[in-house]
């Protein structure tokens, strides 16, 4: 959410970063927001005024009190109390204009980066760089639902039947590899010098509206029924909730925390979940990192975070890249950010296995996260990234250390997380 300030000093500046998204029928907001802020302030003035004329009466009440000027002073005294309606009626008016106009200005997206290329969605993305060499062997690379059920690693069917498609039985080696990648991005996150964290499942409604878009919320979030409780998309939503209202000592920066949790997301809008695949689900686990810092030090710590990714799935021998997302691809919260890709040696492209976020004082400002320098207080900056969501990437890692003879390569980080094993067969 933008600093209504700001809005009414720039607004031919919010109205082009609109543009720039291509939303343009959030223009009118603009303009409906100046127009609400204008009557509340003027609300505001009128309000003073008349708390003035209170005060200016109600002391001389007292003074004909001692005259003896007893009807004088009733009469003074309904009109104070004519003034003490007005008030009433006047904040009450106020009340509602504030809440109108905080839901406008929700949906006013952030200001993007200068540095953000121009485009319409996710195909106009733009490749920053590749790390390792993307290679096709000459044997068929098989599905990797097919890969799985070779050593009896997932069951699709009886999930069906319990809970529907998008979910899966995870069993045997298999899940074994999906705990070990969890929990080898844990100890590599906390040897980076990142705190670690197993937060809530479920936040309120507040820290929802908080951390994302309506729209957003609308797609992802599963609400339980007659309760003010959402379960999680990811663990981010509740990490970064869990600074709501708070005042940190700026000395205290940066806090870098990574955080396991289970995910649940409806995935409305999408492509259509797989009967046969674990792409796209209802239900995953991640690691996650988050960083809450001084503003001059995001565009710093958004380096650092994508980076983070990069070199953990390099340190699995998986061919990635980077994209930077183009104006068009940003959520309304996201000031600059880069999905990080990996190779699919079966379909012979790149696919999205993590998302880098800076979202500048957006989040900070809707719940409250403030910092507290010589200066006095101001908003922090948020940040956050995925390190590994096992399901999707256990896609890359098996097209990728898959051979000939159908056993699967495990690569030495993960040794140890396996009970020692080398391969799986």
């Amino acid at each position: 959410m933008l600093n209504i300030r700001f809005v009414r000093e720039n607004p031919e500046a919010v109205k082009e970063n609109i543009r720039k998204k291509f939303q343009e029928e959030k223009l009118v907001l603009v303009d409906e927001v100046l127009a609400l802020d204008k009557k509340f302030r003027a609300s505001k003035t009128e309000g003073d005024s008349l708390r003035g004329d209170r005060n200016r009466l109600s002391k001389t009440i007292g003074g004909l009190m001692q005259k003896g000027e007893k009807d004088k002073a009733e009469e003074v005294k309904l009109q104070v109390a004519e003034i003490n309606r007005a008030l009433s009626d006047l904040e009450e008016k106020e009340r509602r204009m504030e809440m109108e106009l905080r839901e406008k200005m929700l949906v006013i997206p952030q200001m993007i980066d200068d540095s953000v290329p121009i485009g319409k969605d996710d195909s106009e993305n733009v490749e920053i760089q590749r790390f390792g060499e993307a290679k096709v062997p000459d044997y068929e690379i098989p599905y990797h639902i097919d890969i799985m059920e070779s050593v009896n690693g997932v069951d699709l069917d009886a999930a069906r039947k319990t809970s529907g498609n998008g979910f899966y039985y995870l069993k045997g080696d298999i899940a074994r590899l999906h705990s070990a990648i969890l929990s080898y991005a844990r100890d590599f996150m906390i040897d980076r010098g990142f705190t670690y964290y197993i937060p809530p499942f479920m936040i309120r409604s507040d820290v929802v509206t908080g951390v994302m878009s309506f729209a957003e919320m609308e797609n992802m979030m599963y609400k339980i029924e007659g309760e003010d409780l959402y379960l999680i998309g990811t663990s981010e939503h509740s990490m970064i909730g869990r600074f709501i209202d708070t005042i940190t000592p700026e000395e205290e920066m940066p806090l870098c925390l990574t955080s396991y949790s289970p995910c649940f997301r409806k995935e409305v809008g999408a492509h259509g979940i797989e009967e046969r695949g674990v792409y796209r689900i209802h239900q995953f686990e991640k690691q996650e990192m988050v960083v809450v810092c001084k503003p001059e030090d995001s565009p710093h710590w958004f380096e650092e975070l994508w980076k983070n990714t990069v070199d953990f799935f390099r340190s699995m021998e998986i061919p990635v890249r980077t994209l930077e997302c183009c104006s068009g691809d940003l959520a309304d919260l996201k000031v600059k950010s880069l999905d990080v890709e990996a190779w699919s040696p079966r379909q012979q492209k790149y696919f999205e296995v993590g998302s880098c976020s800076n979202l500048g004082d957006a989040q900070a400002r809707r719940l409250g996260i403030k910092l507290r320098g010589e200066n006095g207080t101001y908003l922090a900056h948020t940040l956050n990234n995925t390190v590994v969501a096992p399901p999707r990437m256990l896609i890359a890692f098996l097209e990728n250390h898959f051979r000939e003879d159908g056993s699967i390569y495990i690569p030495q980080p993960l040794r140890m997380y396996m009970g020692g094993k080398e391969e799986i067969r």
